[in-house]
């Protein structure tokens, strides 16, 4: 055969093969579950009037990938329609974070038209309790909805080595559950994004390593993200006459996070040897994530510090910044038993993270006190006894 002969007929069978791929290739739609259909944001978009999309989620949602194709779209798509884009995403933060800081970070920016909101890779790094994530997301839920009853929500899990092993050994894995039963019990769309990369790996799409490459997904996952939320926005705005969901149905769990805020640490009292820095940041070096610097921290780096904190509600807790001098806290409520925690990260050496601890979960209703010292001891690789407390955090009653 002569050398351009081969190069045809090796071309010719290229181009069936990549044919046959097309023809054979999953279609995005079947990672989608609707349980209902986003009907006030679609009958806005229709009518061209202002809407507001929030974006909440961890570094995944942060960094310049499915969400700005996303915003590019909308704009693209309804040049009439004028839209306000919220970037809520902050690296390291999963479904616990989101609950107490949603009110500040989103909501306080006014009525919420369609909100996208992603845990499942966080909370499987940070090695939420399944509980707590279900507290968290329900919270985040009812909270969103409390404000505007209207605003559409997206539930998303995206994907990780570990959920495609799970996927590969015929389980579920425990965030996506999470967020897949929380979609259905509130009739919300849940676009299982983990699944989708395990299935189409599998259909030999793609790999892992030389094309998704990274839970931080390569431009080639951002894209593969962005198209099946797209198709779940072309879905969904051609069903603008079906009937939205009536009402939000009864709570799941009863002390969910469904009240969660921040509390300023200027609410502390009773210091002893704490105080507040009034602009915090990082004087090692280290890097600190956007948004926790140059912020107020409540502080100590001497052992047996302490200080109270009166507050009304059924949840309380810290988001402290654990650097590579983090230390231990000895802490009771209302005088109860005194607990220990660690204040020290496997990330905590090369970096000031912002890191999200319960302290009290399930109390009664009414005023509590909290009541907290610095250790005398430390993790093994810590070099210091610090607690950097940024935010309080209450579920209020």
């Amino acid at each position: 055969m002569k050398l351009t002969s081969f190069l045809c007929f090796t071309l010719l069978v290229t181009a069936l093969i990549s044919k046959s791929f097309a023809q054979n290739k999953l279609q995005s739609a079947s990672f989608i579950t609707f349980n209902g259909y986003s009907t006030s944001f679609a009958e806005k978009l229709e009518k061209s009037e202002p809407l507001t999309v929030a974006f909440l989620g961890g570094s995944i949602t942060n960094m310049e990938g499915w969400r700005r194709l996303v915003c590019n779209y909308l704009t693209k798509t309804y040049p009439q329609t004028k839209f306000k884009f919220i970037n809520a995403g902050i690296p390291s933060l999963g479904s616990l974070p989101h609950a107490f800081r949603v009110q500040r970070d989103v909501l306080d920016s006014g009525k919420i038209d369609l909100l996208f909101v992603e845990s499942a890779v966080n909370d499987h790094v940070n090695k939420t309790a399944e509980q707590t994530q279900r507290r968290a997301l329900e919270g985040i839920i009812r909270h969103t909805l409390s404000k505007n009853p209207k605003t559409n929500i997206v539930l998303m899990a995206f994907a990780d080595e570990d959920k495609i092993n799970d996927f590969d050994n015929g389980k579920m894995p425990v965030e996506v559950k999470v967020h897949s039963d929380l979609a259905e019990y509130y009739h919300l769309p849940f676009i299982n994004l983990a699944l989708e990369v395990d299935k189409r790996i599998a259909n030999k799409e793609f790999t892992w390593a030389t094309d998704f490459k990274d839970l931080h997904p390569a431009p080639f996952g951002q894209q593969l993200y962005f198209n099946t939320i797209k198709t779940y926005l072309e879905e969904n705005q051609k069903n603008t006459n079906r009937k939205a969901n009536a009402g939000l149905p009864k709570i799941i769990d009863k002390f969910a996070y469904s009240k969660g805020q921040y509390i300023n640490v200027n609410a502390a009292e009773n210091l002893n040897t704490f105080s507040i820095n009034k602009n915090w940041k990082p004087s090692d070096g280290l890097e600190a994530r956007l948004g926790f610097v140059n912020i107020p921290v409540l502080e100590s780096s001497t052992r047996n510090s302490g200080f109270d904190l009166v507050f009304k509600g059924n949840a309380v807790g810290i988001a402290i910044l654990s650097g590579p001098d983090a230390g231990m806290l000895h802490y009771r409520i209302d005088g109860g038993e005194e607990k220990t925690i660690d204040l020290y990260t496997q990330w905590s050496a090369s970096l000031h993270l912002p890191w999200y601890l319960l302290l009290g979960d399930q109390l009664s209703g009414g005023e509590h006190k909290l009541s907290v010292r610095t250790s005398e001891y430390h993790h093994p690789k810590s070099t210091g006894y610090t607690c950097r407390i940024a935010y309080f955090l209450v579920n209020s009653n």
